[in-house]
């Protein structure tokens, strides 16, 4: 789709993101994704992508990388509804792939055991199932 680009998330960008991640079920403010969590990320090391669409000026899809020291978490990867199947998320993941080579730390990341497109499109990219542990949280520290 040409009126759609790639590119660096913007402070301004928040509203129409968390409203992207609000729709997909992808996180929002009561998961502590806020433009100030987000901006530290970005300046230890991560990258948030977003793809726009130039027409709407419309946030239609993420890719949220963060920075632990040893290696790059993929969060909140996903896609509006309206725009999925078209070859975005691989898109997406592919430049987070990219990303995580050119800084030279692996990269992981989580996905709902349900979600068999996302699976199925992270197995043909070369990302292998960690079957060995379960994931724990407190999110209200």
């Amino acid at each position: 789709m040409k009126n759609v680009v790639l590119r660096d998330y913007k402070k301004s960008d928040y509203n129409s993101l968390n409203s992207l991640w609000q729709e997909t079920g992808l996180g929002g403010v009561e998961r502590g994704d806020n433009n100030n969590i987000i901006t530290q990320s970005i300046k230890i090391g991560g990258k948030l992508l977003v793809l726009e669409n130039t027409e709407t000026k419309e946030i239609i899809g993420s890719s949220w990388m963060t920075f632990d020291g040893r290696r790059i978490h993929l969060h909140h990867i996903g896609v509006k509804s309206e725009y999925q199947n078209q070859g975005f998320g691989k898109q997406l993941t592919q430049k987070s792939i990219e990303y995580a080579k050119n800084k030279g730390y692996q990269i992981k990341l989580e996905v709902h055991n349900t979600n068999n497109k996302a699976i199925k499109l992270y197995e043909n990219l070369q990302f292998k199932r960690l079957g060995d542990y379960d994931i724990y949280i407190i999110r209200n520290i």
